[in-house]
């Protein structure tokens, strides 16, 4: 029996024609498993529209039929946000093609991107204007504008720029019905009511589908520089925080990485430790210039009063560009070696405030590790904006059956630990299908509320990336 899914499809198809639209298993298989390979699900086509009016036409279409959508960037979330559901009955719908730079004005320090563009795409054209886009992460070569949206991702530059909400100076975006909201405008005020714009950053496709996005751009500095330090504990890594942005604002970047963590990144890579002995924790600090103070010099100086002071115990500032790009393929690369290193972990994307992210690591690695026998917790990531990528480390299990019983329990051990702290239990990764049902345990009463009656009255046939995000 023909599906309604199946029959919108092939309405699409005789409407937008084969190059949009494509039920071939080949075509979809790549984008039915999400980044981390833990969710499959099944889809009636692929649809890639190339245009605004396209993907109107397509959700209007599938809002009359009552056939959900699942709207799709690069394919990296890291919560299942983008993957379709078990049970199929849907249209995966693909911004892939839509990857246009409309513009990009070097004296307004904008640019209004489509949301398939590639995060390293916008980074390469800013550059070759002067300029940068002020947001990176790992996965800067397929994550997208429309993605990154979505999920309001973060970075390794929040301490500086903020997160994509603050960079997002207006969208352009399809609604549930079909209608299409123009805020690429860019007014710096516009009391005009609720902002769509804000409401659909962060909703992971549950409210509307992103198609571009008028983002901000940052003037290129007069050069940067890149320190690593090698301190006692998360409290000192703090303190010298504290003290360094009392002292200047050119400071981008401040990471946190356990010993455990650097080790494992410096198997994984070959490479040789950057300081002459081992610390319990060490900080990787990102610096630029400003024009006055060469931002190497800067680091020398105030990693110097610090090192005087007793708050480090050493530190190097890179002397190349190589040297420089070494270190943050180590930060950048930590994930990918811990697993490869220490094997299997519940990974954990929290934050909690950046004051209380010494007390919080010292309580959670103590509890969880007195509670479960043999488990290894670890936490590293952007201490400057309080978010903790915290790995709990099967060690002694041996199968990956313990996500699902022993890793369960663990989760939601840690997620109570976070609300107790005042934090998230997401913190630039999404909800997405994953903590979807944390979110609906832990949320507050009227954050919860209001989410479900905003889906509701804006997406009230439910077409919108169902299972996602809205408990």
């Amino acid at each position: 029996m023909t599906s309604a899914a199946d029959r919108l499809a092939h309405e699409l198809l005789g409407r937008l024609g084969d190059k949009v639209v494509t039920s071939d298993r080949a075509a979809l298989a790549p984008w039915l498993t999400d980044w981390r390979g833990r969710w499959t699900g099944e889809a009636a086509a692929l649809v890639q529209p190339g245009s605004t009016e396209e993907v109107s036409t397509i959700v209007a279409a599938a809002n009359e039929a009552g056939v959900p959508l699942v709207p799709q960037g690069g394919n990296t979330s890291m919560v299942g946000g983008a993957t379709p559901p078990e049970e199929g009955g849907v249209l995966l719908l693909s911004l892939r093609r839509m990857n246009r730079i409309r513009s990009l004005d070097e004296h307004a320090r904008v640019a209004v991107c489509e949301s398939g563009v590639v995060l390293e795409t916008l980074h390469e054209a800013a550059t070759a204007r002067g300029l940068r886009f002020p947001l990176t992460l790992g996965s800067k070569g397929s994550a997208t504008i429309g993605g990154l949206v979505s999920t309001n991702a973060g970075g390794t530059q929040v301490l500086r720029f903020g997160t994509m909400r603050g960079l997002v100076a207006g969208l352009e975006a399809v609604l549930p019905d079909g209608s299409v909201h123009d805020g690429l405008s860019g007014l710096k005020k516009d009391n005009r009511g609720f902002s769509l714009d804000q409401l659909l950053i962060g909703a992971e496709g549950t409210l509307g589908v992103v198609t571009a996005a008028r983002l901000k751009l940052a003037v290129q500095p007069a050069d940067h520089a890149t320190a690593l330090c090698g301190l006692e504990d998360p409290a000192a890594a703090l303190a010298l925080l504290q003290r360094l942005e009392g002292e200047t604002d050119q400071v981008e970047g401040f990471e946190l990485i356990p010993h455990d963590s650097l080790e494992a990144g410096l198997r994984h890579l070959s490479m040789k430790a950057p300081l002459a002995r081992a610390h319990g924790h060490y900080v990787l600090i990102e610096a630029t210039g400003n024009g006055d103070e060469p931002s190497a010099t800067l680091l020398e100086r105030l990693l110097g009063e610090a090192l005087a002071d007793g708050l480090i115990a050493d530190a190097t500032v890179a002397a190349t560009e190589a040297k420089s790009a070494a270190l943050w393929r180590l930060r950048d690369g930590l994930s990918d070696a811990e697993k490869q290193v220490y094997g299997l972990a519940t990974q954990h994307d929290i934050s909690v405030p950046v004051e209380a992210m010494p007390a919080f690591l010292e309580e959670v690695e103590d509890k969880v590790e007195a509670r479960w026998p043999g488990v290894d917790v670890s936490g590293y990531g952007h201490l400057g904006d309080g978010n903790i990528h915290l790995h709990v480390r099967a060690m002694t299990r041996g199968s990956d059956d313990w996500r699902e019983g022993e890793g369960v329990e663990i989760e939601r051990f840690v997620h109570d630990l976070v609300v107790a702290h005042g934090g998230s239990i997401s913190a630039e990764h999404g909800i997405g299908q994953m903590k979807r049902d944390e979110l609906a345990r832990l949320g507050e009463p009227a954050r919860l509320h209001a989410m479900r009656a905003i889906k509701a009255a804006l997406d009230p046939n439910g077409i919108m990336n169902p299972g996602k995000l809205v408990p």
